[in-house]
């Protein structure tokens, strides 16, 4: 049933246009000198895009586990630092957090990224290689 509420909607281009938007805002507005206006933007984009994404009930159990406490605080501490006015140090809040946040998703994204065909030669050259595969295995998972 949730398949088909999910097709007939479309919340899930939705959630992954409004993520979309959300990270370019982000990166815009650092690009900018940290403006707040479309770093709020940005934040709140991204925020709204996950939930559509996965959906609302899932969205509040990832970010409300209890060992994940910690790194739910400064993210959405650094997103209302910057809601507040004080963008730099938001959004080095909000990097703490999101690094904390997705750590067990890294050594995931960067055994992917190997197997893509340009950018997993990328990876393998002589520099690159060494931090990725730390990157990959010393990354501890938390689940």
């Amino acid at each position: 049933l949730t398949q088909i509420t999910d097709d007939c909607f479309g919340s899930t281009e939705i959630g992954m246009g409004l993520t979309g938007f959300g990270v370019f805002f982000l990166f815009f507005g650092m690009i900018l000198f940290f403006d707040k206006a479309l770093l709020a933007i940005g934040n709140i984009l991204f925020v709204a895009g996950l939930s559509f994404v996965i959906g609302l009930e899932r969205t509040f159990k990832f970010f409300f586990q209890r060992h994940k406490f910690k790194a739910t605080s400064f993210f959405l501490g650094g997103v209302l630092v910057v809601l507040i006015g004080w963008p730099i140090i938001g959004v080095v809040l909000e990097i703490y957090g999101f690094f904390l946040l997705f750590r067990g998703f890294f050594p995931v994204a960067v055994g992917f990224i190997r197997r893509v065909p340009v950018l997993g030669s990328i990876l393998n050259l002589p520099g690159i290689s060494g931090v990725s595969i730390k990157f990959q295995v010393y990354l501890p998972r938390v689940m």
